[in-house]
């Protein structure tokens, strides 16, 4: 069965993950762990589907205050697929060099904040764009990705560098380059990608890394409850409270 085959796939990338990625996240979640003990954020951004482990980690169930997403629409919701924000303009302007640089315009930084990245191959414009804004006011730069993959690919990028190149700590994702892993007869194209499992997979061993991190430091996490547990009392309040705090962080009361 080619559910067997994907399934074993995406056990074999976990896997690989394990083995190798360890000592990466721990530094990468240490790093965040700094910002965000200093209540400055750690920024996510991605382009396409790498959106999704931007969107899973907060704000969700589980998920705490310290994590801000920078989702840029016509970069993500490509779902009319034609018409209006479809497939073809999204890869358009993702390989379009200066939308990054506007993009970070609209958000405030602080030199203490952490840049967290994702970028399956590492070489389209926008993401670089934000790497290089990040770099220049003095933020750490973490991007995972199939990093090993991109070796030799070349960037889109005029700085003549890839994302992986330009971060100062790289979680490699593991997937492989064409991202489809299983073979149909018939076909030419494989079916069956594993690089959004394998984002989703490291988005929450880095998060409950950080959580970790930070528990074991004293430090205050709010932490986003389940809203429907039977006889939890308290969760509304401690949605409010977590709400409440990313609120007075964003605005900077």
């Amino acid at each position: 069965m080619l559910a067997k085959q994907w399934l074993d796939n995406a056990r074999n990338v976990v896997d690989k993950i394990e083995e190798t990625q360890m000592e990466n996240i721990k530094k990468a979640a240490t790093v965040m762990a700094d910002s965000i003990e200093k209540k400055k954020w750690v920024h996510t951004f991605g382009c396409g589907h790498a959106t999704l482990p931007i969107e899973e980690m907060y704000p969700r169930i589980g998920g705490f205050v310290g994590f801000h997403p920078i989702v840029e629409l016509p970069l993500t919701f490509f779902t009319n697929i034609i018409g209006q924000m479809g497939v073809e303009q999204f890869i358009f302007l993702e390989r379009v060099e200066g939308y990054g640089t506007e993009i970070m315009k609209g958000h405030n930084f602080d030199k203490e904040d952490t840049m967290w990245l994702f970028s399956h191959t590492g070489v389209n414009a926008v993401n670089i764009d934000i790497a290089l804004e990040a770099k220049k006011r003095g933020m750490k730069v973490i991007v995972y990705g199939s990093a090993a993959q991109a070796k030799g690919k070349t960037t889109k990028h005029s700085c003549g560098q890839t994302l992986f190149d330009l971060a100062d700590i790289v979680v490699d994702s593991c997937a492989p380059s064409d991202d489809a892993t299983v073979p149909l007869k018939g076909h030419i194209d494989k079916i069956g990608p594993v690089s959004t499992m394998a984002f989703m997979t490291t988005v929450w061993m880095t998060v409950t890394t950080v959580a970790e991190i930070l528990a074991d430091r004293g430090v205050k996490l709010f932490i986003h409850p389940s809203h429907n547990v039977p006889g939890d009392s308290t969760s509304k309040q401690r949605l409010a409270d977590a709400l409440g705090e990313y609120k007075k962080r964003i605005t900077g009361i």
